[in-house]
């Protein structure tokens, strides 16, 4: 797949390069430090360093360039990138002592980042500049540094910023491959974890390099990261230089599972009745990601569990209209089909279960057959007929033979002599798929049994837990070829090969996540009213927007209904906001865990009142006043009576019939934590609940005081965090309030 972005880089500055070296010239080298020293040596001393996003960082090289550039003022490094993973910091006290243990085993030897370390100092040299178009979701909100270099830009046009910021070194970490060669074993190379930008912007440097620029591509070798074949594959002529060295291969970085709550196991489930058996998806990372392809794979294995918590919680009543015509309910025959920027856990989770497995072709003919159903995979003499009649040519050349077996519709041992085809049978036809007696004889002993070369998943970059990355790894060569890691201005964009996108993204479904819509169906994702960016735009505008483009597609918004902070509670459904993400024209739908808003060709009384009725039942009646004071809505509209209970209460009702058979647990796909910690945690997240409170605390204080006694059950607790032998005043006030915390989630009797 060819890249379609179409920006044309800024002209270099700074001093002419030393040494450009011819494209394909790629060398071994035996260090990060060797291989700074080789592109100062190539580009000069202005650098500008394009690393992926999140877990494509070449962490240990990154560190060399912004080592070499803090000891040598002259040199001038821009960092250009997005999604700088750190390993978890934790507050001082009883979240240090339980996040320490845990971020060592979890993250090991994986190799922080030095400059978000002086970001977060505010030490940056002036010499270097770090911009980033994406953060992790709140993380550097207040930061200046980070605030005044965020570049905002849609993930589609990342490689065009970045190239017109004169970007003139590529590099990233990768996989390593030998596979057997004519004449001995032949190393190959896979971009992985991030082809997305790489492989977009890879044409226009070669381009410039072929100008006389001087550019340095640059992979770092890591023994861990999966091996993705497909477009990820490149040659060693990809690279100007390679380092592969073991000690390189340090942890990469998993994002733990986290568990799922109530509201985000509802969100989940509504959002799952809007797929299409046959359709598309779209899905990111975290609890929402995770809850969605729970939903999904019970509504395929445990149908009858599934409809009955819809129905239990009112969701089939209420959504029935939508489910109807956007939906359904029934296991998945088809299955679906992922296309996604993100190839994210659930996506994974989804193909172990057998939901991810609708196939797509790259071939506009056979994919439109396919798509339109009047073809199945299965390979007979009507597939043939039906290819010609749709503008397959019937004259077969070398070229047209070799594609037909490819997608495994000929046979590998039918061979193209002259104008004949020869069977394995040893008979010899017309090369004319026209020709009768071709068609009769290729039906006898030519044809393939089903097709290949199908793709169930395209992604443009994956990231999540370790877990993801070990069945990765270990997954059969089967299920890596139907991966298809790829560009991201394929996966985030229908332009370029736009038919043949058409033609597979049927019934698309995008769903992303937002923290805050207004009444009028505008959404907030990435920012605050002041300019302080949460995250960033990313790709979730190139879905929304694709979703309005493309036939039978629909763009789904998820969002909790309430925000719970201090100890209170507020809506994240307001009337208006200082700052969007996506403009209310785009609106579509928009889930809460009290159910779905189709917010599509209506008007905007219409709008605010879907958008009333998944409010929480707190905040309806304040939201329907100021409405009303807008002029946006009638002064006499009335909330439906179905949708005046919307509660937090009543939906831990609507699960906890499925959850005493076992069903929605906190962590439906694994965790990284220990049985203590899993209750430790369930501990603490009780006494921050109550740490916004005064006189909460301090009655949870007194109570402790009065059975000072600590029960045997809770020593291993107390071993854990360290605070069975507390020393200091202040670690004895920890212990009491931990394990008074201890004795309630634990049902223990004072």
């Amino acid at each position: 797949m060819k890249s379609t972005t179409g920006s044309q880089p800024a002209q270099r500055r700074g001093p002419p390069a030393a040494t450009p070296r011819p494209v394909g010239a790629a060398r071994r080298l035996p260090s990060v430090e060797a291989a700074v020293d080789d592109v100062i040596a190539t580009v000069g001393k202005r650098i500008v360093l394009g690393v992926p996003l999140g877990l494509g960082k070449p962490n240990a090289l990154v560190n060399a360039f912004y080592h070499r550039a803090k000891q040598d003022p002259s040199i001038s490094l821009e960092i250009l990138t997005a999604l700088s993973l750190e390993r978890p910091q934790a507050h001082p006290g009883l979240e240090a002592r339980f996040m320490g243990p845990f971020v060592e085993r979890v993250f090991g030897d994986y190799v922080d980042l030095e400059y978000m370390k002086d970001i977060r100092s505010g030490t940056v040299p002036a010499n270097v500049k770090v911009c980033e178009f994406f953060f992790k979701s709140g993380a550097l909100i207040g930061n200046h540094y980070a605030q005044q270099h965020h570049i905002c830009t849609n993930y589609t046009f990342a490689t065009r910023d970045i190239l017109l910021r004169g970007v003139n070194v590529l590099a990233q970490i990768v996989a390593k491959r030998e596979v057997a060669a004519a004449d001995g074993a032949e190393v190959r190379y896979s971009l992985s974890c991030n082809p997305e930008t790489s492989l977009d912007m890879y044409p226009q440097l070669v381009d410039r390099k072929l100008k006389g620029e001087a550019i340095a591509v640059i992979g770092l070798v890591h023994a861990d990261l999966p091996y993705m074949v497909n477009d990820a594959e490149v040659s060693p002529a990809f690279f100007d230089i390679v380092v592969d060295e073991p000690r390189y291969s340090t942890r990469l970085f998993g994002a733990p599972n986290m568990s799922i709550a109530t509201p985000d196991y509802m969100i989940g489930l509504h959002a799952s009745t809007l797929l299409r058996d046959g359709g598309t998806l779209q899905i990111g990372i975290g609890s929402l990601g995770d809850a969605i392809a729970y939903a999904l794979i019970l509504r395929d294995r445990h149908n009858d569990v599934y409809q009955q918590v819809l129905h239990d919680s009112g969701a089939l009543e209420r959504n029935a209209a939508i489910i109807d015509q956007a939906g359904g309910l029934l296991p998945f025959t088809e299955g679906l089909y992922g296309s996604s920027e993100m190839f994210v856990s659930g996506f994974w989770e989804l193909m172990k279960a057998g939901v991810l497995k609708r196939r797509v072709y790259d071939h506009l003919v056979l994919q439109t057959l396919l798509s339109e159903r009047r073809i199945t995979e299965q390979v007979d003499r009507r597939m043939i007929e039906l290819l010609v009649e749709n503008g397959v040519h019937a004259k077969l050349t070398d070229d047209a033979v070799a594609e037909l077996q490819r997608f495994g519709i000929l046979r590998d041992d039918v061979a193209l002599e002259g104008h004949e085809l020869r069977l394995p049978d040893g008979n010899r036809v017309p090369a004319d798929l026209d020709s009768e007696e071709t068609l009769g004889a290729l039906a006898t002993s030519g044809l393939g049994d089903t097709l290949k070369g199908g793709i169930v998943m395209h992604g443009g970059f994956l990231l999540g837990p370790t877990s993801l990355y070990e069945g990765l790894r270990r997954m059969s060569e089967e299920q890596r070829a139907s991966i298809n890691m790829t560009h991201i201005s394929y996966t985030n964009a229908l332009y370029g090969q736009q038919e043949l996108k058409q033609r597979q993204r049927r019934d698309a479904r995008f769903i992303n996540t937002v923290f805050t819509a207004t009444l009028l169906g505008a959404a907030v994702s990435d920012g605050l009213p002041n300019g302080q960016v949460v995250s960033g735009v990313g790709g979730q505008y190139n879905f929304v927007a694709m979703a309005h483009e493309l036939p039978g597609a629909r763009s789904i918004l998820l969002m909790r209904a309430v925000r719970n902070k201090d100890g209170g509670a507020s809506s994240n459904i307001v009337l208006s906001y200082g700052h969007t993400t996506i403009p209310r024209h785009l609106r579509d739908i928009l889930i809460t865990e009290y159910g779905i808003a189709d917010l599509r060709a209506k008007t905007d009384a219409e709008v605010i009142a879907a958008m009333l009725n998944i409010a929480d039942s707190r905040f309806q009646q304040q939201l329907l006043d100021e409405a009303i004071a807008a002029g946006k809505i009638g002064y006499d509209h009335q909330i439906p009576e179905a949708f005046r209970h919307n509660t937090p209460e009543r939906l831990e009702l609507a699960l906890a019939n499925c959850r005493r058979q076992g069903h929605f647990p906190a962590f439906p796909f694994g965790h990284d934590f220990t049985d203590e910690e899993l209750v430790l945690g369930r501990a603490l997240k009780k006494l921050k609940a109550i740490s916004s409170d005064r006189l909460e605390m301090l009655k949870t204080l007194l109570a402790s005081t009065t059975h000072p006694h600590v029960p045997e059950l809770l020593r291993p607790y107390l071993q854990r965090m360290d605070l069975e032998h507390p020393h200091h005043v202040k670690d004895k006030l920890e212990q009491l309030l931990l394990v008074e915390a201890l004795r309630e989630v634990l049902g223990i009797e004072q």
